[in-house]
């Protein structure tokens, strides 16, 4: 079986982040969404909310899992047989650190990383211009899935 990880903090899942998995699903027979807990810093979201949005809004591809992840990712991988990593680059600045992390992480494990060109529509897009948009009340219904835009709102008024 083909596996591989795409990871990430995905707080929240925008439609650049769903159009890697997305293409991730048609390459691999498996494909983790590795959601990376960082202690040291304060999401929107929690970590169980994000996975929940983001096995909401991939719920069409069977063979997409999505699991919560602490420490180095080469041991996620290693825990669970999978040899590769697929990253979306939306732009050089992307390729210089990644490239180091993926330079480092094959010479921990031997774990390959493969470099996705991010779809042309989302190369701007993160998950914080996201959140900082919509903090202003700018509309950014485009870039995310339905249904993380409706959390995103009530999270937004809430705060």
């Amino acid at each position: 079986m083909r596996r591989a990880v795409c990871p990430g903090s995905f707080d929240p899942i925008t439609n650049g982040h769903l159009d890697i998995i997305a293409r991730a699903s048609r390459l691999y027979d498996e494909v983790y969404v590795a959601v990376m807990i960082n202690k040291s810093k304060k999401g929107l979201f929690e970590v169980e909310e994000r996975i929940e949005l983001i096995r909401e809004v991939t719920a069409d591809y069977a063979n997409v899992r999505v699991e919560a992840f602490h420490g180095l990712l080469v041991d996620f991988c290693k825990q669970r047989d999978i040899p590769a990593i697929v990253k979306g680059l939306r732009a050089v600045s992307d390729f210089d650190y990644e490239l180091q992390m993926a330079q480092m992480n094959n010479g921990l494990t031997g774990v390959e990383t493969l470099f996705v060109p991010t779809n042309p529509a989302y190369s701007f897009l993160s998950s914080s211009l996201v959140k900082e948009v919509a903090t202003w009340g700018g509309d950014v219904s485009h870039l995310v899935p339905p249904q993380v835009l409706g959390a995103l709102t009530e999270r937004l008024k809430a705060n």
